[in-house]
């Protein structure tokens, strides 16, 4: 009898409507994201996966503007810090605004490594490493499908006004 009592109330908190609907509001939100997004872009900001150097889309943009997350629309990253790292992704020396980014320990490789995720979107943009030039020293190697590059000139149509002083002669 006692078994019984546990597995119900066992029951009925997996059943209860906020835990329910937590459940479904996130499949939703997954399926939403599956729509928005690109198989490649989906597999590497949710599933945390790599796309392949120098076949993507911002490895070699030599354009001025700024690099946002291509789910929450954060600002992350400046091309006024990007640089050719020669490893076939966009490369950077610091974030645009580091309280949009969060670092963590990444040990899925044989290395521990240091994780970079968008704080809002919490979608993986990819890894820095301590390797990259002055004055930094670091190298923010970025997935270009993580990505959206908003030009200078379009920064006020696409709602990123405050940073298109960046970019002022």
């Amino acid at each position: 009898m006692q078994r019984l009592i546990v597995l119900g109330f066992f029951f009925l908190a997996a059943c209860h409507p906020s835990t329910y609907s937590s459940v479904t509001d996130s499949n939703a939100s997954d399926a939403a994201l599956q729509k928005k997004l690109t198989p490649l872009q989906y597999e590497v900001t949710q599933e945390e996966g790599t796309e392949p150097p120098f076949q993507n889309e911002y490895w070699d943009e030599k354009r001025a503007g700024i690099y946002v997350d291509v789910v929450s629309g954060e600002p992350l990253f400046s091309s006024l810090d990007k640089y050719d790292s020669g490893t076939g992704w966009p490369s950077f020396t610091k974030p645009l605004d580091p309280d949009n980014i969060i670092e963590r320990t990444d040990h899925r490789l044989v290395m521990a490594r240091t994780e970079v995720r968008s704080k809002k979107g919490d979608s993986h943009l990819g890894h820095v490493f301590p390797d990259g030039p002055k004055p930094t020293g670091l190298r923010y190697c970025m997935n270009s499908a993580a990505l959206r590059f908003i030009t200078k000139e379009d920064l006020t149509k696409e709602g990123y006004e405050e940073y298109a002083d960046l970019f002022r002669d």
